[in-house]
């Protein structure tokens, strides 16, 4: 099952040991998805594919306890953390559940925007998926959606592209391809039409990706969390020569403080 991947104790483990840095690392992406939504006071948010919380709590904090926001994902154990995030951030307007994309649990045109950071990649059924939030948009609802670009960028060549480049034989995992579907220009704002929207476009944003810390505690959080590429990462464990051929290259981008990077993110919109 998908949630259970998710709900991994590695993935877990990892995420709580660098949640600070991870939620700085993401919080550029995070605001990019909260301007695409254009939220105003009152309206009710569903985020689909929330995990630990973003960016549901960002938007709740926006809202200035107006309105409504609700996150949805399949895993068990990142809504957890997103619950006690929003707990002592005090944002009562924000709550969540476990729920399927392809059959949410809502009633049709329950609300006015629907969001989702880094999930839509993984929809198992991309045209179900999309007629669900379609469908439980109301009239002249807004939906933005972010995803990643191509992999030839800073994060995964640092990363994977050095164990590969050391590695060829080594495939990319099919669910590690998934990611990168919508690198192609026009991908995701297709799919978006094709599920019944209006005014869809998707374009490439360069958006920061700093890691605030040190390049070995990237490569230990990027091991961690980066579940798809999992197959392809218990290859090389513990083979030290993969390990310092990562760090050497990661050390290229180090300033002392962080490891600075940029991300290409696809950035998608339509409306009902």
């Amino acid at each position: 099952m998908a949630e259970q991947i998710w709900d991994s104790f590695a993935r877990i483990n990892a995420g709580e040991r660098f949640k600070r840095q991870s939620a700085e690392m993401g919080s550029a992406v995070t605001e990019a998805v909260v301007e695409e939504a254009r939220v105003v006071s009152g309206v009710r948010v569903l985020d689909v594919a929330c995990g630990a919380g973003e960016p549901s709590i960002s938007i709740a904090a926006l809202l200035s306890g107006t309105g409504e926001v609700i996150g949805v994902d399949m895993a068990a154990e990142p809504l957890k953390v997103a619950r006690e995030r929003a707990t002592k951030r005090g944002l009562p307007n924000v709550e969540y559940m476990q729920a399927d994309v392809h059959a949410l649990p809502f009633a049709d045109a329950s609300f006015d925007r629907v969001t989702s950071r880094l999930g839509v990649m993984f929809f198992g059924d991309l045209p179900k998926a999309l007629s669900e939030m379609h469908r439980v948009l109301r009239p002249s609802g807004r939906v933005a959606l972010l995803a990643w670009g191509a992999m030839e960028q800073p994060y995964f060549d640092m990363t994977i592209g050095t164990v590969r480049r050391m590695h060829p034989e080594l495939e990319i995992p099919a669910t590690a391809k998934q990611m990168f579907k919508f690198g192609v220009s026009g991908t995701l704002a297709a799919a978006l039409g094709e599920a019944g929207f209006s005014e869809a476009e998707d374009r490439v944003r360069s958006l920061r990706w700093d890691w605030h810390g040190s390049p070995e505690d990237m490569w230990d959080y990027f091991r961690g969390v980066t579940v798809p590429f999992r197959a392809l990462l218990e290859k090389v464990d513990g083979d030290a020569d993969v390990d310092s051929a990562v760090l050497s290259a990661l050390r290229e981008s180090y300033d002392g403080e962080y490891v600075r990077m940029n991300a290409e993110m696809v950035v998608a919109t339509a409306v009902k």
